[in-house]
C-alpha cells in the first residue's frame, strides 16, 4: 500500500544520541515491503523506565507484560516490531514475546524481565517466531543506527517519520531527551498513543519518572484523536540511562525536576501533535480549545467530544463553518454545559454568543481560515475556570481508502 506523504508533515529534527542507549535495525520481514520493520534499542545497566499503556480490555500481550514490567523500573533492551501486532492471538502471541526477551536477554547477560516488547500492525495474527529470532540476531548484529532510521523502523501506516528533541539543565548539567513515535490511524487514546519511545541521559528515579509520564500524557498523548478507536497495543515508554551525571532526581525537590518535566512534556508534546499531523487521509491540523468548563477534566472530555464527532470533521474538510455541529457536540459530551453559555469561534472568530449566533456576523474571514491547514476552533463553555486543549484531524474520503486496503 503506497502512501503519499501527508501535507501537515513535519521534517524529521536534528537529535544528538543518547549516551547509554544503542539504536539498531533489521528486517524481520513482518509484512511483504522492502524496508526495515524490527528495531532493537540496548540500554546500560542502571537505566530506570517508566511506561503509560493501553485501557483496551482486548489488549496485547506486550501490553499485558509491559505493564509488570515497569512497575520494577529497570530496563536494559528495548524490541519493537512492525507490521504485526500479536493481539488477539492467545497463548501463541504471549510465547512469542517471551522468545524474543529470552533470546535478548541471553545476548545482553540481563533478565527477561528487562527486555521490554513492541508490536504494531494487523491484529489477529500471531507474530512469527522464525522471523522474529532471525530478526533479532540481525539487530543484534547490525551497526548502531541514527534517530530517523529507528523511527521508520517501527512506522505502519505512517506517511513520515516523527521525532522530537528537547533538553534541560538540572543542575549545572545539560541533558537531552529525544523520543520516536509511530502512529496515524485508530488513534484515540485512554493513556497514550500507538507507539512511542523517549530516551534520556538525565538520572531520575523509576518512580518519579513514572509521575512525571503520567502527568505529561494526560496533557499530550490523552489529548489527541484521529477516528476515535483505541488501539489494543498504545505504549509510551520513557527511559533514563543516568549518563549525564546530574545529581539524581528522585522529587520535585530535587534540583532542575521543573526544567526536566517541562522537557518531557514538550517532547511528548511534540511528538503527539505529530501523529495527528499524520492522521490517515489527514488536510487540515485541527487544535480544539476548551474552556470555561466546570473542571480541566471536563474540558478535555468536551474537547474529545468535538474531535472525535464526524459531523465536525467532515464539515471541516469540507471548509464548512457549520458551528451547529459543535453546539450538537458539545451536548453530547455528557459533561456540565449550558445552552444559553455557550460561545463558539473560528480562528478567533466567534460565530456564536451566550447562546445566540453573532449579530452581524460576517462568515468571510471564517471562511478563509476554513481554507487553510491550521485550524483554531475555541468553545467557551461559562461553567467554570477549567479549560483544556485537544487536537484532532480533519476526515477525508483518503481515511476510508487506506483502512479498506489496511490488510493487503
Amino acid at each position: 500500500m503506497d502512501l503519499e506523504t501527508s501535507p501537515l508533515a513535519l521534517p524529521f529534527p536534528e537529535m544528538p544520541s543518547i549516551d547509554g542507549a544503542r539504536l539498531r535495525v533489521a528486517r524481520a520481514g513482518y509484512k511483504e515491503w522492502d524496508r526495515c520493520d524490527l528495531t532493537f534499542v540496548e540500554l546500560d545497566e542502571g537505566t530506570s523506565v517508566a511506561g503509560v499503556f493501553t485501557q483496551s480490555a482486548c489488549a496485547s500481550s506486550e501490553v499485558e507484560l509491559g505493564r509488570a514490567q515497569v512497575k520494577s523500573g529497570t530496563a536494559r533492551a528495548l524490541i519493537v516490531n512492525a507490521g504485526n501486532s500479536n493481539a488477539f492471538t492467545g497463548y501463541r502471541g504471549r510465547e512469542a514475546v517471551e522468545a524474543i526477551q529470552s533470546q535478548v536477554a541471553n545476548s545482553l547477560g540481563c533478565a527477561a524481565s528487562e527486555v521490554l516488547v513492541s508490536s504494531t500492525g494487523v491484529i489477529g495474527v500471531p507474530l512469527p517466531q522464525d522471523r522474529a529470532r532471525e530478526g533479532i540476531a540481525k539487530a543484534l548484529a547490525a551497526q548502531p543506527c541514527g534517530w530517523e532510521d529507528a523511527a521508520a523502523a517501527i512506522n505502519t501506516t505512517d506517511t513520515f517519520n516523527k521525532g522530537a528533541h528537547a533538553s534541560a539543565m538540572v543542575g549545572d548539567t545539560r541533558v537531552e531527551l529525544c523520543g520516536i513515535i509511530k502512529g496515524s490511524g485508530m488513534i484515540a487514546p485512554d493513556m497514550a498513543t500507538m507507539l512511542g519511545y523517549i530516551f534520556t541521559d538525565a538520572k531520575v528515579e523509576a518512580a518519579f519518572l513514572q509521575e512525571l509520564l503520567r502527568a505529561a500524557n494526560l496533557e499530550t498523548f490523552s489529548c489527541i484523536t484521529v477516528d476515535g478507536d483505541t488501539s489494543t497495543s498504545d505504549t509510551v515508554l520513557v527511559f533514563a540511562t543516568g549518563k549525564a551525571g546530574n545529581a539524581p532526581i528522585t522529587g520535585w525537590d530535587s534540583p532542575g525536576a521543573d526544567a526536566f518535566a517541562a522537557a518531557l512534556g514538550d517532547v511528548c508534546r511534540k511528538l503527539a501533535q505529530a501523529v495527528v499531523r499524520d492522521g490517515e487521509g489527514a488536510s487540515k491540523f485541527i487544535t480544539v480549545r476548551v474552556s470555561g468548563a466546570v473542571s480541566d477534566e471536563s474540558a478535555r472530555q468536551v474537547g474529545l467530544a468535538i474531535a472525535n464527532s464526524p459531523l465536525v470533521k467532515t464539515a471541516i474538510a469540507g471548509e464548512d463553518a457549520n458551528w451547529g455541529r459543535v453546539v450538537m457536540a458539545v451536548g453530547k459530551a455528557g459533561e456540565p454545559a449550558d445552552r444559553d453559555k455557550l460561545s463558539i469561534a473560528f480562528g478567533g472568530i466567534w460565530t456564536a454568543r451566550d447562546g445566540l449566533p453573532v449579530e452581524d456576523y460576517d462568515e468571510t474571514p471564517v471562511a478563509q481560515h476554513l481554507k487553510g491547514q491550521e485550524i483554531d476552533l475555541a468553545v467557551e463553555l461559562g461553567m467554570g475556570d477549567g479549560a483544556a486543549t485537544v487536537w484532532t484531524c480533519d476526515l477525508t474520503h483518503g481515511y476510508i481508502s487506506i483502512n479498506a486496503d489496511y490488510r493487503s
